[in-house]
């Protein structure tokens, strides 16, 4: 039985900034992300997006919020060494960090 990942793409540098660079710079980033892509194949469920402009949100309501979490994906593996095993040599590594969370399935649903 496989189980789905949530795997969440960290950095001191968030997704805006990491995205201004020249035109050529931005294509080259794209590849080796998509060549990592290719070779997680059918593992990978969702290539996701970069996110920004965080919100914090309490009882009491929302406010800006600062996080390190620049992007998500979504995997499936056999177990979460396996889909630790997926981040190998993923371009993200070059500049941050890499978490890695098991989605658990609720009874019932």
């Amino acid at each position: 039985m496989m189980t789905k990942y949530l795997v969440l793409y960290h950095a001191d540098v968030g997704a805006e900034e990491q995205m201004q660079q020249s035109e050529a710079d931005a294509q080259a980033g794209m590849q080796v992300w998509m060549d990592w892509a290719q070779g997680a194949g059918a593992a990978l469920l969702d290539f996701g997006t970069p996110v920004g402009n965080a919100r914090r949100v309490d009882a009491d309501g929302a406010d800006a919020a600062t996080t390190t979490v620049g992007g998500y994906s979504l995997v499936e593996a056999a177990d979460a060494d396996a889909a630790a095993a997926l981040m190998k040599g993923h371009p993200h590594l070059r500049i941050g960090t890499i978490e890695v969370l098991e989605s658990i399935d609720l009874p019932g649903m």
